[in-house]
């Protein structure tokens, strides 16, 4: 007999810890700033749309997490980590846990409102989003490949939400748009690796790991290696394609890029990986170092001008001697 779910079982599943993600949400503010035109006037009405965006945010991705919990509580139950969630250890009233999710929803897209039309109907599309992804018919986390495809979405949403703040009337390039995605795609298939790895190498049958997660039985350890590869070349040309049209010096962010993902896929194999909880990967200090170091040249390389580079990015032929 499980015990009825207290207030703090309630909180939970709404996984304000998980609110540390938005994170991603800060290039966006940064990439406005730097790109649209009047973004770098920042006056107290920029502070507050900051203020209530990441409330609005931290409110619907809080919706999407609770319908999360609650509908995947019979599949959480067979995992060996996941069945300790409060959804699947406790007797949760379904009328409680529909009415925090519509009052999330309504409390993110109130605040949304509040700060733009553009960022309200980019709020809208995160909340429909997650409710595709969790709920049937749709529920896309069941399907392999479309799971990884719909999830990263919440990529390219969060720097949208970010650039809204600052730049309502400008939409960001479509190339960074990509570039985030797949960015994302390719930080989500190694999650489905680390996750196949560890049910896999635990001793569980491909039919037991297809009762936790669906979406797992249709993939293989060397499928997903390869989607990753593909989508980290998608990442590297769309990101060269924004970087190199606006700032030849860009081009020496590459090399940290390629590092950073390299580092990223080799945590993806460690036994039992922090992959599987994207939210501890703040807890890697090589990790966030070399992303705090990509910041901090990216921000370098913004205003210091290195004449020399133009040579990779201006259209010439190199003469020879007759």
């Amino acid at each position: 007999m499980r015990p009825h779910a207290r207030l703090a079982d309630y909180v939970a599943i709404a996984r304000p810890d998980h609110w540390i993600k938005h994170v991603m949400i800060v290039p966006g503010i940064v990439f406005a700033w730097l790109l649209a035109p009047g973004g770098h006037e920042v006056t107290t009405a920029t502070w507050i749309n900051i203020a209530l965006g990441f409330a609005s945010a931290c409110m619907i991705a809080s919706a999407n997490y609770v319908i999360n919990e609650w509908l995947d509580a019979p599949f959480d139950a067979k995992h060996p980590k996941k069945q300790a969630r409060p959804a699947v250890r406790t007797a949760m009233d379904p009328m409680i846990v529909y009415v925090e999710y519509a009052l999330l929803i309504a409390a993110g897209l109130l605040f949304a409102f509040w700060v733009g039309r553009m960022f309200l109907a980019t709020a809208a599309i995160f909340a429909v989003a997650g409710f595709i992804y969790n709920v049937r018919p749709f529920r896309t986390k069941d399907l392999a490949f479309l799971d990884v495809i719909s999830e990263s979405l919440n990529n390219p949403l969060r720097l949208l939400l970010g650039w809204f703040m600052i730049a309502p009337a400008f939409v960001p390039p479509a190339s960074l748009l990509l570039a985030y995605w797949a960015g994302g795609a390719f930080l989500m298939t190694v999650k489905r690796f680390a996750e196949h790895r560890f049910l896999s190498n635990g001793g569980a049958t491909n039919a037991a790991v297809a009762n936790y997660r669906p979406s797992l039985a249709g993939y293989k350890d060397s499928t997903l290696v390869v989607a990753a590869l593909i989508y980290a070349q998608l990442f590297a040309f769309m990101m060269a394609v924004f970087l190199l049209k606006y700032r030849a010096e860009y081009i020496l962010l590459f090399p940290p890029l390629c590092v950073l993902f390299a580092v990223y896929m080799r945590i993806g194999y460690a036994r039992d990986s922090v992959a599987q909880a994207p939210e501890n990967l703040f807890k890697q200090p090589l990790l966030l170092g070399l992303a705090f170091g990509i910041v901090i040249l990216f921000l370098a390389l913004t205003f210091v001008d290195l004449p020399g580079l133009t040579m990779f990015t201006d259209p010439h032929l190199i003469e020879t001697s007759r």
